[in-house]
């Protein structure tokens, strides 16, 4: 918002804290903007707590585990046969289905 601050940081962290700056700038001129509130230590406040609060929210978010792979037998029948029977593609469905440990069904 205008200011400037002498800072410091490791010698390979310039680009890390160049995009904090950023960052934070970017969120203290929205809330400034939204007109709402005036005061630049309030500002700077909501500013840390909502970055604080994305940070917290991403961190709490369930890692996807990645999806185990298929067996090299039903990879290949995928792979070899596009145009397999109605009856052929109800195996491999099962069979994924099975590979996948009980997930429910694949469709």
């Amino acid at each position: 918002m205008g200011q400037s601050y002498l800072l410091g940081c490791p010698e390979d962290g310039e680009a890390q804290l160049r995009e904090a700056v950023d960052r934070v700038d970017a969120a203290m001129c929205k809330i400034r903007d939204a007109g709402k509130v005036k005061a630049r230590d309030r500002i700077a406040v909501l500013a840390s707590l909502n970055l604080a609060f994305d940070l917290v929210q991403r961190d709490a978010a369930p890692v996807p585990t990645p999806a185990p792979a298929l067996p090299a037998e039903a990879a290949s029948e995928l792979a070899s046969d596009a145009t397999v029977d109605d009856a052929r593609a109800a195996q491999l469905v099962q069979r994924l289905d099975q590979a996948l440990a009980g997930d429910g069904l694949l469709l």
